[in-house]
């Protein structure tokens, strides 16, 4: 039962031969391992390599080519950088960095490689088995018409009048994508549960929430899709997630109770926190972020959190932080693995209530979102109140005495869809904007809460329709002739910059983003 297992993903070329060279020799492999062939060890991406540790796996090894002898030239220092970054990942989880390794091999190393798996054994024995609940692949799930009409009349999806105007906003249809949030309506009200158009729309959809804004009959489509994506998506391990459903492995790897992931280990010097505080700060997963999106970086995600307490020691606010915080599980709601969300959902109310937590104070719109929402309305009543930095910030700055330095720089605003559109809070950014002292702050063609969403949500449904969608908002940004974008999200800032990457548009687009929350936390002070 406590047995070890222990992923080998073998290159192809010299460590095959080698490992080969073992099993001829009949030498002793050590009876953790489990060897999986692969063309390359550089092919071997995070997501798969997260996805043995959500599987069971208490330590996964990669045998590549020894550097310079790759036949493919750079997949050893690809599976190299790889390894880096994820035993950072692991390290963050509570898992520890030493249950992954890398090792180069050439065709006859055979006894080094024997000695190198026989010493990470012997390594993972010591450390013993993760704390992780493992997974079992799922199956298909079966969308029966009771279930479905069910939710057509929750959403109250009757009351559609054909009228297309939420086809005529969506933004993702307006880059040419076959997708319509009117037809998926009218397919599913006609029993058509498995029409084309339903299958993939279901995913295709950014749940931005314009259409919501646009339908006369006040059907707010994104909730709908949420929970269609619940019974469609339902232990289904085939969902066309982004990054290889790298995200949505990492939140459920923290629905195991004994994880106990290591978070704020990286707080700067200066920043003061209480650990009686009854006010919580809580971070969300922008760690996580810029580890993975290291190609990008400009991204740094993890600033904003450290502006984010600087701003609130400005407000001689000293917060909790939780050292072993996990995920809030927004992108597991959104992307129909509820009942995963729902197990962190209930380890971090457990997490609230035992601190004695009165008011949670967040700087990510997703988090507040699902926090002061989706977990009250799915029976977690939390012990406090849950409010956005920028709420916290007007309210002290609107009681005086505070100003702010100069900022020569013109700035446009990127509206985060869950803070200005599903929270309909799009003027508080704009208060606090007019409160700085700008060289100009000019808005973009679609603004407040008819803004183009950044082109994705909760990692899914990445294509070249949301990219297409990413470059429109960046044009829309230089045409106001600003030299600086400010967003309020991590998302934002992570999906435009990708789009920066474009290489026909990227150069001529690129552009310069922060967050809000650095930007008062870098010019406020007293008066």
């Amino acid at each position: 039962m406590n047995k070890l297992h222990v992923v080998l993903f073998l290159c192809n070329w010299g460590p095959h031969a080698a490992f080969q060279t073992l099993q001829d020799r009949k030498d002793a492999i050590p009876e953790e391992i489990r060897m999986v062939r692969v063309p390359c060890s550089g092919r071997v991406t995070r997501a798969l390599i997260l996805k043995c540790f959500e599987m069971g796996a208490d330590g996964v090894l990669l045998a590549g080519c020894e550097t310079g002898s790759c036949r493919y030239g750079m997949g050893s220092s690809a599976a190299l950088s790889r390894i880096k970054y994820m035993r950072n990942v692991l390290k963050m989880l509570g898992l520890g960095e030493d249950r992954l390794r890398w090792g180069g091999f050439l065709p006859d190393d055979a006894s080094n490689m024997l000695a190198f798996l026989e010493g990470f054994c012997r390594d993972l024995r010591a450390l013993g088995k993760t704390p992780i609940l493992s997974k079992t692949l799922g199956q298909k799930p079966q969308v029966s018409e009771t279930a479905v009409a069910s939710l057509l009349t929750r959403h109250d999806i009757y009351a559609c009048q054909d009228c297309g105007k939420c086809s005529s906003a969506c933004p993702l249809t307006l880059t040419g994508k076959t997708f319509s949030p009117r037809g998926m309506a009218t397919h599913l009200m006609t029993g058509a549960l498995e029409a084309p158009e339903v299958l993939s729309g279901l995913w295709s959809c950014i749940t931005c929430g314009l259409c919501d804004d646009r339908c006369p009959s006040g059907v707010h489509f994104p909730d709908f899709i949420r929970d269609l994506r619940s019974l469609y998506g339902s232990g289904n391990d085939s969902l066309p997630l982004a990054h290889g459903g790298f995200f949505q492995s990492l939140m459920r790897t923290m629905t195991s109770p004994d994880l106990q992931p290591q978070r704020w280990d990286d707080l700067e010097a200066g920043i003061e926190v209480d650990s009686e505080s009854p006010v919580l700060f809580f971070g969300g997963c922008a760690p996580y972020f810029d580890t993975y999106f290291t190609r990008f970086p400009e991204v740094r995600t993890n600033v904003v959190l450290q502006d984010a307490l600087r701003l609130l020691n400005f407000f001689d606010i000293r917060p909790r932080v939780l050292p072993h915080e996990r995920c809030c599980g927004h992108d597991l709601l959104w992307s129909g693995d509820r009942e995963n969300f729902l197990k962190l959902a209930r380890l971090n109310t457990e997490a609230f209530h035992a601190a004695g937590i009165r008011e949670i104070i967040t700087a990510c719109p997703e988090c507040y979102h699902t926090l002061a929402h989706h977990y009250p309305e799915h029976g977690l009543n939390l012990p406090c109140r849950v409010r956005h930095i920028l709420e916290v910030a007007e309210e002290h700055i609107a009681k005086g005495a505070i100003g702010f330095k100069d900022f020569n720089r013109k700035v446009t605003f990127q509206d985060p869809c869950r803070l200005s559109r599903l929270e309909k809070k799009a003027d508080l950014p704009r208060k606090l904007l007019e409160r700085l002292a700008l060289a100009g702050f000019k808005e973009m063609a679609d603004q407040g809460q008819s803004a183009l969403c950044c082109g994705n949500c909760a990692w899914t449904g990445c294509d070249r329709h949301t990219k297409a969608l990413q470059l429109k908002r960046l044009r829309q940004a230089k045409d106001t002739g600003s030299d600086l974008l400010v967003t309020a999200c991590p998302k934002c800032q992570i999906h435009l910059r990708c789009a920066m990457e474009d290489p026909f548009h990227g150069k001529e687009l690129s552009m310069e983003m922060m967050d809000l929350t650095s930007l008062l936390a870098k010019t406020i002070q007293w008066e």
